[in-house]
């Protein structure tokens, strides 16, 4: 049986301290196995080891990123044995260092957690961009907290689904109590077309793919560019744009399946403008394990490049 690796990520005084005394206080996650805890960084928020020990965990404080190794691990995992471990992680380390380590044997990385603090991520986000989005990336779960009610929770949870759709996003405030989002959208769900304006197109697409069933049957409308290639069935081919996902270096095509009249998909062009209809319809993804949207293409219409090539997620 393997040992299980829980990473939590995020800058300092993001909340990763806070998050992980609750939880190891928790009678449901502590139950009394043995867990190894490595302190990659110090903030304010202290662990109190006496108590600690009364859930049978261990800290091992990492002074520098240098002395964080697969040898470092190997000797910790002789000495203690851990049932379990947790890794609270250095917000200025670079998350790919993590994933190039060599693991213990049996040590298996099965859930990575990103705290951040609401009232500092649009500082973070403009000035490290991508080591932000790197936390994302890979992450299962990301947990806003110290939330204001004028915190742009809605654009905050499209930033981080932009990056990595399977990730799920939650929100706290500032007493930890939990709080939702205000999902409207600027567009109207129940028109007969939907019509899909150019800067909205980031909204719909991280819209659609995180609750793809709420639009079944739907009949939308956009302009996009068009993508097609050798290893899509005959008469599918990408409607979609170009979005800048992290930075300026990191602009990526983002678009759904289509399936249409095979003369008519032939005759397109890659990279070619059009003005699409088409219906949602929603199929189960098995690398996903989940519903994910597809297009049966109702009207394509050759058209004018828009203003603005690429599009964002706020």
């Amino acid at each position: 049986m393997g040992i299980p690796v829980f990473v939590i990520a995020g800058f300092l005084e993001s909340g990763k301290t806070l998050f992980m005394n609750d939880t190891l206080s928790d009678p449901g996650f502590s139950n009394g196995k043995k867990t190894l805890l490595f302190l990659c960084e110090e903030g304010i928020e202290e662990y109190d080891e006496t108590e600690l020990l009364k859930v049978n965990t261990i800290i091992v404080p990492v002074e520098d990123e240098e002395a964080f190794t697969d040898e470092f691990l190997a000797e910790c995992n002789k000495k203690y044995k851990p049932e379990r471990v947790i890794i609270e992680y250095n917000g200025m380390w670079r998350m790919e260092k993590l994933y190039n380590m060599t693991m213990p044997r049996k040590w298996e990385v099965v859930q990575i957690i990103t705290t951040v603090c609401a009232a500092t991520f649009s500082l973070y986000l403009n000035n490290m961009r991508s080591q932000v989005m790197e936390q994302f990336s890979d992450a299962d779960m990301v947990i806003f907290n110290r939330c204001l009610p004028d915190t742009p929770k809605a654009s905050y949870r499209r930033s981080v689904k932009a990056i990595n759709p399977r990730c799920e996003v939650y929100f706290e405030n500032a007493d930890g109590s939990p709080v939702q989002p205000d999902e409207s959208l600027p567009y109207e769900l129940d028109a007969d077309v939907i019509e899909i304006e150019d800067e909205d197109f980031g909204i719909f697409y991280v819209d659609i793919m995180d609750d793809a069933e709420k639009y079944e049957g739907k009949t939308v409308s956009f302009t996009a560019q068009v993508y097609k290639s050798e290893q899509l069935p005959s008469g599918v081919f990408v409607p979609g744009r170009f979005a800048m996902t992290c930075c300026a270096d990191d602009i990526a095509f983002i678009g759904i399946p289509c399936r249409g009249d095979v003369i008519l998909v032939n005759r397109l062009k890659k990279k070619q403008w059009i003005k699409i209809e088409a219906v949602v319809n929603c199929e189960f993804d098995p690398r996903e394990k989940r519903m994910l949207p597809v297009f049966s293409a109702k009207s394509v219409e050759s058209c004018e490049q828009p203003k603005e090539e690429i599009v964002y997620f706020n």
